[in-house]
């Protein structure tokens, strides 16, 4: 039998680390002397069945290329769960085929990144896949992607946790930056990267293309529900800032709100519908393509094909003085971003204003009350259809 799965507890001492990091080795070696002497590969059935006996959390190690797979194989042997995989153990495998709840060999062949993606870790269940590669940043090559099929502490803004149902696409992947000026800007260059890649796949099969919408600051919407989110989170260290992105995209499951397969059913495109393997392929191949622009031009080289996906172009909101709770408040305009992030909009006074999140949501119609020293706490008058939270959330908002 081929020797997988690698067992390996999640290392709390640094002996205890070293330990792991030679077991994985060893493994290898002896993965690399059986597969010499017996001169077959494992099939992904046979180590999925390996550690279905398992109660630790899995993970399927996938290169590009044979060198890539490799060093990420190694790596992987290092890597700890902490509070995402809920302090289990961790079994780490190498595939050289595509496992059964998501088909590598496919995802690879789509494949044209040089940077991003080429590294894989897969899951079935999985606490945290942003959890995962935040906590072992140092330990994986930048660039890697985790995927899971199912999560069951996946993070959202604001610390919300969310139970991501089968049907989605879940990923989370690394990349670094210096500029700390661009940083706020990466999560609109990840959504601008996602909506494109959706209508690319969509010509790419022949099947209507899906206007999916960037609804501020990092939600994607599709008919007016949601489809998508992303959660951007970074580290400084060693003149670098470390930048962790999770990615949810519901993609099979109309639960609780819709999918990109059900509004594909609806326009009466029966086959075929898109698969998770495809998306997150030519979600990489895009994004490496803008990345690179935003890295050497800044965001100003990609605003005005960002304002064409997003909702809020024209958007009017009411702003109200807090101690006139009784008057009418006035009307802004939502233009645009401001050079940092955020909204920036014009009253019919000719004021100018700087909207901020509240860390949880932007809705389209808004109630502002103003606090103090020109800022404003916005409390929403409607709710979002997804993910609905009973209490209203304040966005603030500085007069310029």
């Amino acid at each position: 039998m081929p020797p997988f799965p690698v067992r390996l507890p999640p290392p709390s001492t640094a002996a205890a680390a070293a330990a792991a990091t030679v077991g994985a080795v060893l493994a290898a070696v002896a993965l690399r002397r059986y597969l010499s002497s017996s001169r077959r590969r494992p099939s992904a059935s046979a180590t999925m069945s390996a550690l279905s006996s398992s109660t630790a959390t899995t993970l399927v190690a996938y290169g590009r290329s044979p060198e890539e797979r490799e060093l990420l194989a190694s790596a992987a042997g290092s890597v700890s769960l902490g509070e995402g995989g809920s302090g289990g153990e961790l079994a780490v495998a190498v595939a050289y085929e595509g496992a059964a709840g998501f088909d590598a060999a496919a995802y690879m062949g789509e494949l044209r990144a040089r940077r991003f993606g080429r590294w894989m870790l897969w899951s079935p269940r999985i606490g945290s896949t942003q959890d995962l590669i935040a906590q072992n940043f140092a330990k994986l090559p930048v660039g890697v992607v985790c995927v899971a099929d199912v999560q069951f502490k996946g993070r959202g803004r604001s610390k919300n946790v969310w139970e991501s149902p089968p049907g989605c696409l879940m990923f989370s992947f690394t990349a670094q930056m210096q500029d700390v000026r661009k940083l706020p800007l990466m999560q609109y260059v990840i959504c601008l990267s996602m909506t494109e890649a959706i209508k690319e796949l969509c010509r790419a099969k022949g099947l209507p293309e899906l206007d999916v919408r960037i609804k501020w600051p990092n939600d994607l919407y599709l008919k007016g529900l949601k489809v998508g989110g992303i959660l951007c989170t970074s580290s400084y260290e060693a003149k670098v800032y470390n930048i962790c992105t999770g990615i949810g995209l519901n993609v099979d499951n109309e639960k609780p709100s819709t999918c990109l397969n059900a509004a594909l059913k609806e326009a009466n495109a029966i086959s075929p519908v898109l698969k998770k393997e495809d998306i997150l392929a030519y979600f990489f191949n895009k994004f490496e393509n803008l990345f690179e622009i935003f890295s050497n031009q800044g965001f100003q080289a990609l605003e005005e094909q960002y304002y064409k996906s997003w909702l809020h172009s024209g958007q009017r909101v009411v702003v109200q003085d807090a101690h006139e709770s009784q008057s009418a408040g006035s009307v802004v305009t939502i233009q645009g971003l401001t050079p940092t992030g955020y909204l920036y909009a014009i009253g019919e006074d000719d004021k100018s204003y700087e909207l901020h999140p509240d860390g949880n949501r932007y809705c389209p119609l808004l109630l502002f009350t103003l606090s103090i020293n020109n800022i404003f706490v916005i409390y929403t008058l409607i709710q979002c259809p997804y993910h609905v939270l009973h209490a209203s959330h304040p966005i603030y908002v500085r007069v310029m």
